[in-house]
């Protein structure tokens, strides 16, 4: 076996790979750092991410994926060839069959640009894999049979609720709107409420360390610092549990929303097996602290999260790799 098969998670916010027959080799997040005066790149993943927000002129770190789908071809590209390269070594003459998971609803030209980005960046075949088909297989749902499961993928970019049977995707919906939102609508709430800039680090911190979707019965505190509005100077304040709970709940609300709308086109037969199996939840934003439970509230239908629900995509998009001959009516090839 000296070719080897990758298949690639190209998320928002991290991107995970995961070698046919090996299992997970990378998990870093999509932050590209290139240097301002000939676009090379610097830095990729996790050495980059520490650069957000904090590089001299001379670089650049940006997230090259916006909402699920390329934002920057180039750079995306750079950071296909960096992960591709991570996995066979400098001096590996067999190109790889690549496998690249992409949101159910971008459009043909966006399937187009991931392709492109996948060949150019040495694969000797590309394939693409809708995101919630490959986030079943990979929760373990038994995608083939004749019965209705509903999943719903919440990333950092995008978050897509489908219901899937029969091998494929039946209704699907996707809103740009996830982790990133959360993590805006949390700096938007401690700019209104208490004057204070803080950065997508840190919200993403506060989200982490205290973010709850319901109230807890217990409220959790944390201090963070940033920078005053009104004086520009640093400043420190107390932050609690229910302060996120509040600003975040808008946020979840539309992400529901989705799939409230998944489930009124699903039709009857998949809707009655949907309520028997439950609303199954994955991808790094549905980690989030009770998430589960506002959906199940504002649904009605009962809800959990996948196990090692960072993994599913990139965990379904290796087995399809894997058993390419039994997928090819799912996926989009191009060589």
């Amino acid at each position: 076996m000296l070719k080897k098969n990758i298949a690639i998670d190209l998320g928002t916010a991290n991107t995970l790979v995961w070698v046919a027959g090996v299992g997970l080799v990378a998990n870093e997040p999509t932050v590209v750092a290139i240097s301002a005066d000939d676009s090379k790149v610097v830095a990729v993943g996790e050495e980059a991410k520490h650069m957000l927000g904090r590089t001299p002129e001379a670089l650049i770190a940006s997230r090259p994926m916006r909402e699920g789908v390329i934002a920057d071809y180039q750079v995306t590209e750079a950071m296909l060839r960096y992960f591709i390269n991570k996995v066979l070594g400098r001096f590996s003459f067999i190109k790889p069959d690549v496998m690249v998971c992409v949101p159910a609803g971008c459009t043909q030209v966006e399937r187009r640009a991931a392709l492109d980005a996948t060949l150019q960046a040495g694969a000797s075949h590309a394939y693409l894999i809708d995101g919630p088909l490959a986030a079943a297989i990979g929760a373990g749902i038994p995608v083939s049979a004749p019965s209705g499961h509903m999943i719903v993928d919440i990333g950092g970019g995008a978050a897509e609720a489908a219901v899937i049977s029969l091998g494929g995707v039946v209704v699907h919906k996707s809103v740009r709107i996830a982790g990133n939102k959360i993590d805006e609508a949390l700096q938007n709430y401690l700019k209104k409420k208490f004057n204070l800039v803080v950065g997508d680090q840190t919200a993403e911190d506060i989200k982490i360390k205290i973010g709850s979707a319901t109230k807890l019965a217990k409220t959790e505190k944390l201090e963070i610092s940033g920078r005053d509005l009104v004086f520009g100077l640093p400043r420190s304040v107390i932050v609690t549990s229910d302060d996120v709970t509040e600003a975040i709940r808008p946020v979840l609300l539309q992400i529901i929303g989705a799939v409230k709308a998944v489930l009124e086109d699903t039709p009857p037969e998949l809707a009655a097996d949907i309520i028997d199996k439950g609303i199954v939840m994955s991808g790094g934003s549905s980690l989030l602290r009770n998430f589960d439970k506002l959906m199940t509230e504002e649904t009605g239908v009962p809800s959990h999260v996948a196990e090692d629900a960072m993994l599913c995509v990139v965990r379904g998009t290796g087995l399809v790799l894997e058993n390419i001959e039994l997928w090819k009516r799912s996926v989009t090839t191009k060589r």
